[in-house]
């Protein structure tokens, strides 16, 4: 009886401790679950600042590295601008048969060309105001550009003067008669307008032209005057020195010498002085137009051409 009554005690006590041992368990469980969950919003906190410090030095960072590319593409565009702006050639405007070319100086000269492409289509032949047929058009320029230059390859010095009047092998053509020639200027002015017209009609004139084209539609008197001054304009190229050149004049002689056999001695008789260039006041004259009517327009349609691009 009295050892199960010690047994009794022993278990009582053993029941005691485990009871106790379990609820200071759950109690430091709770503790932890208490710590844990009042420590955790630090903590986050802590790796949210974290996070946002590596975030904000990996944008650093990386706008450092973009600033460093942006700037080594700067540096490559303007290596390759400062290469490009050292090649003088580039602001170096050279005529028909000559081409740029860099001397050791740095500075950029026109020369005649060497050489001229063979052509072997038979079109590509053009005859010239001497009756003589060259290969191709490059031929010309290059024995006008010897002459000028004095270059030992000069065929003589009327070469100097040597231009195009048109495409093919020169070919006998008939006489200009004289009832034909009083007649041309009036035919010449009738060609100029439609040709204007028509451009505009096909949206293909410049609207500074094209300003020009419907003043001289409404307008008789500035009629065959606005499509001279047109043409004209249009046939001084570079350089614009008030001027039209032989040459200049290739794009009207040349399409009509098949046609109007005597465009040739019209062109001609234009140039009063002999000087192998036609100004505007020649060409209104020789156009019959009242002096009156000729007014040099060319600055303010090179202008508004500029404005326009």
């Amino acid at each position: 009886m009295r050892t199960k009554l010690q047994l009794l005690l022993v278990a009582l006590f053993l029941a005691v401790l485990i009871t106790d041992a379990s609820a200071q368990q759950r109690r430091r469980k709770f503790h932890r679950r208490r710590t844990t969950t009042t420590e955790s919003p630090a903590q986050n906190e802590m790796m949210n600042m974290l996070e946002a410090d590596e975030i904000a030095e990996e944008a650093a960072a990386a706008a450092e590295d973009a600033e460093v590319i942006l700037e080594n593409g700067r540096n490559m565009d303007g290596s390759k601008l400062r290469s490009l702006q050292a090649d003088p050639c580039l602001d170096k405007h050279c005529g028909a048969g000559r081409v740029c070319k860099n001397t050791e100086e740095g500075t950029a000269e026109c020369v005649c060309v060497e050489v001229c492409n063979q052509e072997v289509d038979p079109r590509r032949k053009v005859c010239t105001n001497y009756n003589e047929t060259f290969g191709s058009d490059c031929e010309v320029y290059q024995a006008r550009c010897f002459c000028d230059t004095n270059d030992a390859r000069c065929r003589g010095s009327d070469y100097q003067h040597v231009h195009i009047e048109y495409y093919g092998e020169c070919r006998q053509m008939p006489m200009c008669k004289e009832e034909d020639m009083a007649d041309f200027p009036r035919r010449m002015r009738d060609w100029l307008f439609n040709i204007m017209r028509d451009l505009a009609d096909r949206q293909e004139l410049a609207p500074h032209y094209l300003k020009m084209q419907r003043e001289a539609e409404t307008n008789h008197t500035l009629r065959w005057a606005n499509a001279a001054i047109w043409k004209w304009c249009d046939l001084d190229g570079h350089p614009h020195d008030r001027a039209v050149s032989r040459h200049e004049l290739f794009p009207i002689r040349a399409p009509l010498m098949a046609l109007e056999h005597c465009i040739a001695p019209f062109l001609d008789s234009c140039d009063v002085d002999d000087d192998h260039k036609i100004t505007l006041i020649e060409w209104g004259k020789c156009l019959q137009l009242d002096e009156d009517d000729i007014d040099d327009k060319c600055d303010e349609l090179v202008e508004a051409n500029y404005e326009q691009y």
